[in-house]
């Protein structure tokens, strides 16, 4: 099985590191051209670096947008309106109690991590549909369907990122376009790096090695019982997005490492 995405043109939203960067690297190694996302432009071009490091022929270019606007998701449109295949990545995240939360953080929560995917889904749809072929992905979360207690405000989101990916698909019937959520669970990205960084620093381990104990008490369900790496959640998404996934829509594919504990 290869997948070949040459004469495509992906956009990865929020991808300046972590599991953006991974999808973008392997839609790059697919042939693809590829367009990185982030707030900040040092962080876009080290990004594009990177990227060009690791895939040496990689047709790869950035804009500098924030996302959690409708002006920054024109912006984005603007600088890229000729997009195949849309990677909803971008998303905020971060425990804190229920009663703590202000209204100002339930909205950005939900600008970020719904409506950026809403605005660029609603741009770039039509030009996928008149083309006949397209693959918009919503990255959910395990989150979305076991809501965490201390992250209330980020899984309600990850749930949204479900019902829009399920209806837009249904929408987009018969068109060639097909339009799926991707669901991670407890992944080593930089930003849940971060988030362990203080608890793995004080334990003396390594961080890999704080992250399977992290997942094994907060998700015991886990049947890897580790945490997974950027590139494997990249994988899914890249199947996703490639011509060989074209009976693949409307679905919510996990890579949570069994966390989700249903058979549907």
């Amino acid at each position: 099985m290869k997948i070949e995405l040459n004469g495509k043109t992906a956009l990865i939203t929020g991808s300046t590191g972590g599991i953006g960067l991974a999808i973008g690297k392997g839609l790059a190694e697919s042939g693809a051209t590829v367009v990185l996302n982030g707030r900040k432009r040092e962080r876009v071009d080290a990004a594009i670096a990177d990227l060009k490091a690791a895939v040496p022929n990689a047709d790869v270019r950035g804009v500098t947008a924030d996302l959690g606007t409708a002006d920054g998701c024109n912006e984005v449109v603007e600088a890229e309106p000729n997009v195949d295949i849309l990677v909803n990545n971008v998303g905020l995240f971060g425990p804190h109690d229920f009663f703590d939360v202000p209204d100002d953080t339930w909205q950005q929560f939900f600008d970020v991590n719904v409506m950026s995917g809403v605005r660029l889904s609603r741009a770039y749809a039509p030009r996928m549909q008149a083309n006949g072929w397209g693959r918009i992905v919503f990255m959910s979360s395990e989150s979305g369907i076991n809501i965490p207690a201390d992250m209330i405000h980020y899984g309600f989101t990850k749930s949204a990122n479900l019902s829009v990916s399920r209806g837009l698909a249904k929408r987009l019937s018969g068109t060639g376009v097909t339009v799926n959520a991707v669901l991670p669970g407890p992944t080593l990205s930089e930003g849940v790096q971060d988030m362990l960084r203080e608890g793995q620093e004080q334990s003396g381990k390594s961080m890999e090695a704080f992250a399977a104990d992290f997942v094994q008490n907060e998700r015991p369900s886990s049947i890897i019982q580790r945490a997974a790496t950027v590139e494997e959640v990249a994988n899914m998404v890249v199947y996703v997005c490639s011509p060989l996934s074209s009976a693949t829509t409307g679905a919510a594919l996990r890579v949570d490492g069994g966390v989700v504990d249903t058979l549907t």
